[in-house]
């Protein structure tokens, strides 16, 4: 797997190039990291994140972004209600600062690291990856963030760590949805440890070249573009390294439908739908009309299967789902 630089090109024409462009100018000219909340009320809007490298995984060179208010309007984040709406409605009760991030478990420096030096720990890229949903819908994100890799190496995970565990916050007093039984609250997701050094595996802060907005994970998330979406663990809280495999929280609650892996695999159908196609959220006449949007073919491991492949030589694909 290698990252390239990405080309001047037509790409982010689903958003008007003249605010793409404007978002890189301000992302690549800042001096530092604007993210307190102060500047945030001061200005009205999301700060930017400084300095992110442009980067794009090789095998999304001819995807379109997404638009930046489809991205941020159609959200499954269970923590603020089921229906994709529902985050970008209630999720601005969620308080991202203060923010820490517990490293626990089976390593050599376990600790507490706040949001700021998370931030710091690791030069940003924006990487433009593929995001597919279990309910058969995908969209193209410019995310912003470094490779998990960096803080797992900071934590100097020992021999017995063979898997990490992610935890998201669970405060019903910010997240109206966790007061609903439908999930056994805190949301966890797990990754092998080779998944989570896999360069590919995404710690994210930011996407279009700004913070995280709430109802996308704020402030500190995962993005593992070859997995479903829901692994993709949102404003993580703790990590930590464990010798047995974690149980997942969508894995607890429906084992039959959702299996720890949860690559993205064509030929591996949900009990109650294909995950043969895909519908690509923004496609058609735009907003809602792109629910009815031609479908396309979904690509073994989301389009990832000569970057991560590797990872599951000799496994049954089909058993281990």
């Amino acid at each position: 797997m290698h990252l390239i630089q990405r080309p001047l090109d037509p790409e982010s024409a689903v958003t008007p190039r003249e605010v793409y462009e404007s978002r890189r100018r301000l992302l690549a000219g800042a001096a530092a990291l604007a993210l307190t909340p102060a500047a945030f009320a001061q200005s009205g809007k999301l700060p930017k994140l400084a300095g992110a490298k442009s980067m794009v995984a090789g095998a999304l060179t001819m995807d379109k972004p997404t638009s930046y208010a489809d991205v941020t309007s159609y959200n499954n984040f269970y923590e603020f209600g089921t229906d994709k709406a529902d985050p970008a409605e209630h999720a601005h009760t969620l308080r991202t600062r203060p923010w820490t991030v517990s490293i626990e478990g089976e390593c050599n420096k376990p600790g507490v690291m706040d949001i700021e030096a998370l931030l710091k720990l690791a030069p940003m890229e924006e990487r433009i990856y593929r995001l597919r949903c279990v309910e058969g819908w995908s969209m193209v994100v410019p995310w912003i963030g470094y490779s998990l890799a960096e803080l797992i190496r900071k934590a100097e995970p020992n021999s017995r760590a063979k898997f990490v565990e992610f935890t998201s916050l669970a405060d019903p007093r910010q997240m109206p949805g966790v007061r609903s039984g439908v999930l056994d609250w805190p949301y966890v997701e797990g990754l092998r440890m080779d998944e989570a050094m896999h360069p590919l595996a995404l710690l994210t802060f930011g996407l279009y070249g700004e913070v995280l907005p709430n109802q996308n994970g704020a402030p500190i998330r995962l993005t593992v573009p070859w997995k479903y979406g829901f692994k993709s663990a949102k404003s993580i809280v703790k990590i930590r390294f464990v010798e047995r495999q974690p149980t997942s929280s969508w894995t607890k609650a429906a084992q039959q439908e959702y299996g720890f892996y949860s690559n993205v695999n064509p030929s591996v159908d949900h009990p109650r739908w294909s995950q043969a196609s895909e519908r690509r959220i923004g496609e058609g006449s735009g907003g809602l009309a792109s629910l009815f949007a031609k479908r396309r073919p979904t690509l073994m491991f989301n389009g990832y299967e000569a970057q991560v492949g590797q990872l599951y030589a000799g496994m049954d694909l089909k058993k281990n789902y």
